[in-house]
């Protein structure tokens, strides 16, 4: 059902803002730090386990493509709240919080390439 999929995204995005609040305190920042990420994180392993269980079908996906479709406007409107000026005059952990997840998805391109499976057209 198509509930099903809405419940999943609803549920990844509330414990992801959980994680992101919780590592915002952790390091000292009052913020939440990455809680959308985590969130989608979240949702890309468990309809993943889900698919490989067998118990997600095509209406479940369809309440997650439901707001998949919605997906660009709320990062907009999202980012138009940030403060990315007061984010960097505040010190060198806001600089480390940007610069050290892109350069940990950079290091892993290459362990990506090697895992997928290469299909070359005959």
């Amino acid at each position: 059902m198509i509930i099903y999929g809405v419940a999943i995204l609803a549920f990844c995005y509330i414990i992801g803002q959980l994680i992101g609040e919780f590592l915002g305190k952790l390091i000292g920042v009052d913020a939440n730090v990455g809680g959308v990420g985590f969130a989608m994180l979240l949702l890309i392993f468990l309809s993943d386990w889900l698919h490989k269980k067998g118990d997600f079908d095509k209406s479940t996906e369809n309440g997650i493509l439901f707001w998949n479709q919605l997906y660009i406007p709320i990062v907009v409107a999202m980012s138009a709240i940030q403060n990315v000026k007061v984010a960097v005059s505040s010190g060198f952990i806001a600089i480390l919080a940007g610069i050290v997840p892109v350069l940990i998805c950079l290091a892993c391109i290459p362990l990506l390439a090697k895992l997928s499976k290469n299909t070359k057209p005959d």
